[in-house]
Order: structure tokens, then C-alpha cells, then sequence
């Protein structure tokens, strides 16, 4: 038995580790600083799309989101993504081979079937080197998806889906903006097995306004019943003062973080009774999907778009507020459309931030990362690697995981540390202390709660 509410003490602000550093430690690069990481050409390219526009306002939501329903807002869109692109081929070598592709939003599927068409003709011309088994996936609303704009999606080699669930507990959904019954939510998912997509994901939520331990068992129970190949379970980030629109939501609806943990565990149990594997802190996947795979032979990733089996890319980020990623650099785009546009009117790459990783940055990404993928840390390897002694290094850092030891949270040894079942659902808390900017940040708020 697990006592939640002893548990709920480690509610505190902390990263969710999609990068390390993390954004907030972004600074302003220059088109100098930038440059000299697009050149190494013996690495294959994974290419995020950002797609910012929505209809309306999802309460809950805290990606970078333009709301309209003008159509000229996404012509002139696709326009700027065009010229971005031939920016960037001056810099970097697009015959390079991709093996992955992700679009992003916002909602890409409030593009029309001949707008998609566009983009992803766009990219091909751009991009001519996929690879076969290349992943090329999207996120989706399931409010908007017709047959003509999957057949385009199909045509242009998207071969994996997220669709955004969230729950199907009415009150829940209308206190957040998105109403969206199971039977729209089901027709769109038999359409997308209908046309032969072999891989789709549904994204969760736990955490939101008037959820309780028995509303989000009966949602977990729907969502079985649409048979997803893997499943994403986040934990509500609540952070109204970066997101206006969550200030719409009534704080005192919120779920208890006592209350968050027991829907956490039982969501674990209920996934693994049911013939899935956990995968990271909020993955599931079925044992014979690649996730789960890569899990078990070592080579799980995690990067801005989650988790992924796609390791050893160049991470290059395209559109309003992508984000990029090489071995040595987090390169950001403007987040906002005016700057966007103008850096590309004049002929340069619409990077404006980011962060060069020193060797120190690197160390502890590696320690961060692995376990953040795995649970679990091999020590030896490590040392072996790079020639340092572990424990002497992190000495202080090991006293800090002290108190995660005593709770049986995580076991450490000399050749490795282990994360506990139970400790899985508080890893953010447990890498913790290897964020050497976590210790020196002045506004830890920035972040959203562990729990």
C-alpha cells in the first residue's frame, strides 16, 4: 500500500526534462553562434513542424498557440514556411537522410486536405532523402480531421497519429473548453485504422478540473476500448501566470496532489493489467511496439516531442517557436509571428535563442536523460566513458537522493541506481538534483508542480 498523502510532500515546482538545460536557461544566440551547429553532416535529421493556429482556446493547454479563423493567417503561413526552408538550405545540407518527421500545434489539422498537401510537398522538395522506416507522425484534434485530409496525410507519409483525448468526463471538458464525445473521438479512430495507420497514440491528462480517482477510472476504461498502440498520460501543468487561459480554470476544482497520485498509480496498474508497458514517466506501449523495444534494449530517447526511438538525429525545428536540438546546442525560433516573419523578410533564420552546452551541461544530461528514459542509471558505464569517479563527483548530489533512498523511492549501489516502481511516479523529483541550474534559479515558479 502506498501512503499518497505522505507522498504529496514532494509536490513541488521542478522541469519535466524535455531538454537539459532546460528552456528557461535560453539565451540570445546570434546568427554566428547558431551557424557552426547545422554543419555536421554525418548525422541523420529529425524535423519538427510547429503549426501554431487553433480555433479556440483549450484551457488546459500550454503550447504555443495562435487562435483565429482567418484563412489569410494560414496562407501567409505556409508562405513564410517556404521561405524559412530556403533560408535554411543555404545552411544546411537537406540531402541529408530523415528519419524523422513530427508536426505540432496548435491544431496542423485546421489546415484544409489541400494546405497539408502544400506543406508536405513543401518538405519533400526540401527533405528528398527519407528514410524507409523513417517515423512521421502528428497530432491531431480529433474535432477536425475529414477523410480528403488524412488521405492527404497518408499520401504525404504520416504513418503514426496522436490524437488529443484529454477525458471524457463531461464536467471535466466543459470546465476546460473541450467538449469531445467518445463517439466523435472512436469515429475518427476506426477512420484512421480504416486507412491503415498502424500506430496511434492517445494523449491523456490527469490532473484537471473536477477529476477524481473514479471519473478518470471510467475514462481509462473508454479509452481501452479504442485500442491504441500507445498511450501519453501527463500530469496537468498548471502555470496561469505564463498561460492566460488557465486562469479560466477554478483552482479549487483541481484534484488534491494526494488524490493526482492515486489516479497516477492505478492508471500505472490499469495499463500494465491490460497488456501495455509503462514507458518513461508518462508512456504506455504495447510490448511489441518500438517504444517499448527501444525501452528494453537501451535505446529510449527523450526530447521535445516526448519519447522516441529515434536517437542520434539532428533535432531541426521549423516554423514560429520551434525548437532544435543537436549534441551540442538548444536553438529556438521567435515565439511570436511579427519577429518571425521579419528575420525571414531579411534573409536570416528566424533563431533568436538557445543555449551552447559546455561539457558540464553534457554530463548531466546524460545522468538526467537516461534516467528520465529508463528508471534506472548505469554507473560503470558512465565511468567508463568519461573516466570519472561517480561518487566523488556527485557526492553532494547522492546525499540529496538520501531521502528518496530512506523512502524506498530508489535503490543505489555501485554499478547502478535503480527507481523504484514507486518512484517512477516521482522521477522528476528524483533527477532533481544533478540540475545544477535548478539550485541557483531565483524563480523556481517557472515550473509546474511534480505532483
Amino acid at each position: 500500500m502506498i501512503d499518497f498523502e505522505k507522498f504529496a510532500k514532494y509536490s513541488r515546482p521542478a522541469p519535466r526534462y524535455t531538454s537539459y538545460p532546460t528552456a528557461v536557461e535560453f539565451k540570445d544566440l546570434s546568427m554566428e553562434d547558431i551557424l557552426p551547429f547545422y554543419k555536421n553532416d554525418k548525422k541523420p535529421l529529425s524535423l519538427y513542424f510547429h503549426i501554431p493556429f487553433c480555433k479556440s482556446a483549450c484551457y488546459f493547454c500550454g503550447c504555443n498557440v495562435i487562435y483565429t479563423s482567418k484563412e489569410d493567417k494560414k496562407v501567409k503561413y505556409i508562405e513564410y514556411l517556404k521561405k524559412e526552408l530556403d533560408i535554411l538550405k543555404q545552411h544546411l545540407d537537406t540531402s541529408r537522410e530523415v528519419i524523422q518527421l513530427h508536426f505540432g500545434g496548435g491544431t496542423p489539422t485546421f489546415f484544409s486536405a489541400e494546405q497539408l498537401k502544400e506543406i508536405l510537398d513543401l518538405i519533400h522538395s526540401y527533405f528528398p532523402n527519407f528514410a524507409d522506416d523513417a517515423e512521421n507522425s502528428i497530432e491531431i484534434d480529433p474535432r477536425f480531421l475529414t477523410r480528403e485530409q488524412l488521405q492527404v496525410l497518408i499520401d504525404g507519409g504520416i504513418n503514426r497519429i496522436s490524437f488529443g483525448v484529454q477525458d471524457f468526463n463531461y464536467e471535466t471538458q466543459k470546465a476546460v473548453n473541450r467538449v469531445q464525445s467518445y463517439e466523435l473521438t472512436k469515429n475518427v479512430v476506426d477512420m484512421a485504422r480504416e486507412f491503415g495507420i498502424n500506430s496511434i497514440n492517445i494523449d491523456l491528462i490527469y490532473g484537471l478540473p473536477y477529476q477524481s480517482f473514479e471519473t478518470f477510472k471510467k475514462t481509462l476504461d473508454i479509452v481501452k476500448s479504442l485500442n491504441p498502440d500507445r498511450l501519453a498520460i501527463f500530469n496537468y501543468a498548471h502555470v496561469p501566470w505564463m498561460k492566460k487561459s488557465m486562469r479560466k480554470i477554478d483552482e479549487t476544482t483541481l484534484p488534491h496532489p494526494s488524490e493526482k497520485l492515486k489516479i497516477l498509480k492505478y492508471t500505472i496498474d490499469f495499463w500494465e493489467n491490460n497488456g501495455y508497458k509503462m514507458v518513461g514517466m508518462d508512456h504506455f506501449a504495447k510490448p511489441e511496439d518500438e517504444l517499448f523495444k527501444a525501452l528494453e534494449s537501451g535505446e529510449l530517447h527523450r526530447n521535445f516531442q516526448g519519447y522516441t526511438t529515434k536517437g542520434g538525429a539532428d533535432l531541426i525545428g521549423i516554423g514560429v517557436t520551434s525548437i532544435g536540438e543537436t549534441d551540442d546546442a538548444y536553438i529556438q525560433n521567435y515565439k511570436d509571428l511579427k519577429n518571425y516573419e521579419k528575420a525571414i523578410d531579411e534573409g536570416r533564420l528566424p533563431t533568436f535563442r538557445g543555449i551552447i552546452l559546455n561539457e558540464e551541461d553534457k554530463i548531466r544530461k546524460r545522468i538526467i536523460m537516461e534516467m528520465m528514459a529508463n528508471f534506472s542509471f548505469d554507473i560503470k558505464r558512465f565511468e567508463k566513458d568519461t573516466g570519472i569517479n561517480f561518487f566523488e563527483k556527485f557526492a553532494d548530489e547522492i546525499k540529496e537522493m538520501q531521502e528518496f533512498v530512506d523512502d524506498n523511492l530508489v535503490e543505489i549501489t555501485p554499478d547502478k541506481i535503480t527507481v523504484s516502481k514507486t518512484g517512477t511516479m516521482l522521477i522528476r523529483n528524483i533527477v532533481l538534483p544533478f540540475d545544477e541550474y535548478f539550485k541557483k534559479m531565483q524563480n523556481q515558479k517557472a515550473f509546474s508542480k511534480t505532483v
